[in-house]
């Protein structure tokens, strides 16, 4: 079993990146990517995978007090390096300390510092004139870091950094439940090293404290269910997490109610006998119901019911921009979902945001197919239930993404990145001399897909 990544797939990984990005420069030179957009996009796929091998073989062996204050440590310098330059760049860049087209973040901000500036009164009034329910989670989240230190926008962004850094602690905890400890250690590092993860820290949004909420939930629930003994009190974190997130995305909040009494019903632990899983699933979502479950219910089922006039409005608005937009559906991305949104990787206007996170949506790209490696391997020895909770945490919420008009958004795919990682670390841990030659067959379909991509995104807006 392999306890590092090794420098072989690293070395691979960039040179495919390099590759994909000339090839597509030389096919579209008329809308090559700008060179700003060229310089992120590589420091985020050398820095990923050079130190992703690199870290995890020197860091494999040392003791766990160390090792954890070492990614604990790293993780946080990397981010507030990330978010202190990317502060004075969004600044030259557009004028405000915000990221490009930055409709959301500005909301957000001015919501929150109401409170600040004027009365409870005030704040509150704008939240329910301009946030929905589901979305009002982050603005109080703003609202009570501004009262102390003022509505400074590097004040939520530090935060962020130390939120994330203890989020690579919660996966390594999981990672070694689950896996053992060389997993666990390639889990933690791999999200430490994610350049998704950076971008999130430097703008305000509010996927950082989602994926903490998220990861939370998990790794106390999963420490829950490995017990020899269940204890009620071992649930109160996960019903928290759960109940928080009910003001940040429903959708979520539904699918941790759902994956945690899954895990309870067709779990493979033995602490309980399988009446006591369903009756203790039943109790624990009839709880869920009674006390946040009303509003969590009612936007469910509404998100279900517009599931397909969601999309349809989605891509009909994209078809003003992109005619191949209309071709999109759930078929589409049902079997790419682990692996999409593709780099952007040529000059389009409108999506600068896409442009920078092109190195860092190529790093996904790749290491997913090591996610669908782990989750194959899994099935075939017949050990997924051993895993459900993680699972079906991840699966169910990209089921809900393929029915939505999110499915190839970065952004709505974040809060279940670090899953991916997690399966992905095992997927390394079960690599062999012999599944080199798969990992080039796949890093030759991600690169014939991203030339694709750049091909459509042209095409499409009658560009080529």
């Amino acid at each position: 079993m392999l306890t590092y990544f090794p420098n072989y797939f690293s070395r691979r990984a960039i040179l495919c990146y390099t590759i994909t990005l000339a090839l597509v420069s030389a096919l579209f030179m008329n809308h090559m990517l700008p060179l700003k957009f060229v310089v992120f996009g590589f420091a985020a796929v050398i820095l990923f995978f050079t130190f992703a091998s690199k870290l995890t073989m020197r860091w494999g062996q040392c003791p766990e007090q160390v090792y954890r204050r070492r990614v604990f440590l790293t993780a946080l310098v990397i981010r507030l390096v990330y978010v202190i330059f990317i502060y004075f760049y969004y600044i030259s860049e557009t004028e405000i300390p915000h990221a490009y087209y930055a409709g959301d973040e500005l909301l957000y901000q001015d919501v929150a510092q109401r409170w600040y500036e004027g009365s409870y009164e005030e704040f509150h009034n704008y939240l329910r004139s301009y946030i929905d329910y589901s979305d009002s989670g982050y603005c109080w989240w703003l609202a009570i870091l501004y009262l102390p230190f003022g509505p400074h926008v590097l004040v939520g962004r530090v935060v962020k950094c130390f939120i994330d850094a203890f989020t690579c602690l919660l996966l390594y905890n999981l990672g070694k439940r689950n896996f053992g400890e060389s997993v666990g250690r390639i889990a933690a590092i791999f999200y430490m090293l994610i350049p998704n993860a950076w971008f999130y820290c430097g703008v305000t949004l509010k996927e950082i404290e989602m994926t903490f909420l998220v990861v939370l939930f998990v790794e106390r629930a999963d420490l829950a269910l490995h017990s020899s003994k269940l204890k009620i009190q071992n649930l109160i974190i996960p019903l928290m997490a759960s109940a928080a997130m009910l003001t940040f995305r429903t959708a979520m909040a539904a699918v941790m109610v759902a994956s945690l009494a899954l895990a309870f019903i067709i779990g493979s632990q033995k602490q309980l006998q399988v009446w006591q899983k369903i009756v203790l699933g039943i109790v624990f979502t009839v709880w869920m119901f009674m006390t946040v479950g009303v509003e969590l219910l009612e936007e469910s089922a509404e998100l279900w019911a517009s599931r397909s006039s969601n999309q349809e409005t989605g891509y009909q608005w994209r078809a003003e921009t992109n005619s191949f937009a209309q071709y999109a559906s759930a078929a589409v991305f049902a079997p790419l979902i682990l692996t999409i949104p593709f780099s952007t990787m040529v000059e389009v206007f409108g999506q600068e945001n896409q442009m920078m996170m092109g190195g860092a949506n190529f790093v996904k790209n790749i290491i997913s197919g090591l996610t669908i490696f782990a989750l194959f391997i899994l099935l075939k020895r017949r050990e997924w239930r051993k895993h459900v909770l993680p699972l079906a945490l991840m699966g169910g919420y990209l089921v809900v993404l393929v029915f939505s008009n999110f499915a190839h958004s970065e952004r709505f795919h974040f809060p279940v990145l670090a899953f991916e990682l997690l399966f992905a670390a095992y997927g390394v841990s079960q690599l062999t001399n012999k599944h080199k030659r798969l990992y080039m067959i796949w890093m030759v379909g991600i690169c014939v897909a991203n030339v694709l991509w750049a091909w459509i995104k042209l095409a499409g807006r009658g560009l080529t």
